[in-house]
C-alpha cells in the first residue's frame, strides 16, 4: 500500500459488513465497528499482509452518560512497515462486556485493567481483571462523569492509630475569604494584619 486513501478502501473492502464508518483525518485511518467484530477486525488489521498494524498503543474510554450507549472504547495501533496509525472505536452501553485483546496483544492486559478501573467496563476472557490504579477499596470509577470531584473518601495517616485510615470527605472552607481586591494590594484581612 502507498498511501492511506488505498489502504482505507483495501480494509473496506476485506471488511465489509464488518466496518460501520470510517475516514481520513489528521493523515490517520478512523474506524467505527461493532463491538462484536472487535477480535475480528483486530485480526485482520494485525495479520493481513497489506495493513500489518501490529502494534497496539493505548486503549481507551469516553463517557458520554445522556447515551444510550455510554462509552465509547478506542483503540490506536501503529504499523510500523507501513509507518501508519489507525484509530478504532465502538460504543457499549453500561453493562456490556467487551472481548479481551490479550490474547492477540499481550500488553493489553494492563490497558484493559486501566480502562475497567477508570470507567468500569469489563473484559471477558481477561487473565486478571482488578484495579491498577486506585486502591482495592475504592468507591466509583473516577473518569465516569458522575463521579464526584472530590471522591467519596479521603486517606490520611492517623497519628493516634499509628495507621493509615479512611474517612469520608470534608472540605474546609477557612480561608477562602476573598474580598476581590488587586492582587498587588493584598486582601482586606492582610492589609489590617500587616498596619498592626
Amino acid at each position: 500500500m502507498k498511501n492511506l486513501p488505498d489502504l482505507e478502501k483495501k480494509i473496506n473492502s476485506e471488511l465489509t459488513t464488518k466496518v460501520k464508518n470510517s475516514k481520513l483525518k489528521h493523515n490517520q485511518i478512523y474506524l467505527n465497528i461493532e463491538s462484536d467484530d472487535l477480535l475480528e477486525v483486530i485480526l485482520f488489521l494485525k495479520n493481513n499482509i497489506e495493513t500489518k498494524f501490529k502494534q497496539l498503543i493505548d486503549i481507551t474510554a469516553v463517557d458520554y452518560p445522556e447515551k444510550e450507549k455510554r462509552f465509547k472504547l478506542v483503540y490506536l495501533f501503529l504499523s510500523h512497515e507501513i509507518n501508519s496509525r489507525i484509530i478504532v472505536d465502538f460504543f457499549v452501553n453500561e453493562n456490556e462486556i467487551v472481548s479481551s485483546l490479550t490474547s492477540i496483544f499481550p500488553s493489553a492486559n494492563w490497558m484493559e485493567r486501566e480502562v475497567f478501573d477508570m470507567y468500569g467496563i469489563k473484559f471477558k476472557d481477561h487473565p486478571d481483571l482488578r484495579r491498577i490504579l486506585t486502591d482495592y477499596n475504592f468507591d466509583g470509577h473516577p473518569l465516569r462523569k458522575d463521579f464526584p470531584l472530590t471522591g467519596h473518601n479521603e486517606v490520611r495517616y492517623s497519628e493516634d492509630n499509628k495507621k493509615v485510615i479512611y474517612e469520608p470527605v470534608k472540605l474546609e472552607q477557612n480561608y477562602r475569604n476573598f474580598d476581590f481586591e488587586s492582587p498587588w494590594d493584598g486582601t482586606e484581612y492582610i492589609k489590617k494584619h500587616s498596619k498592626k
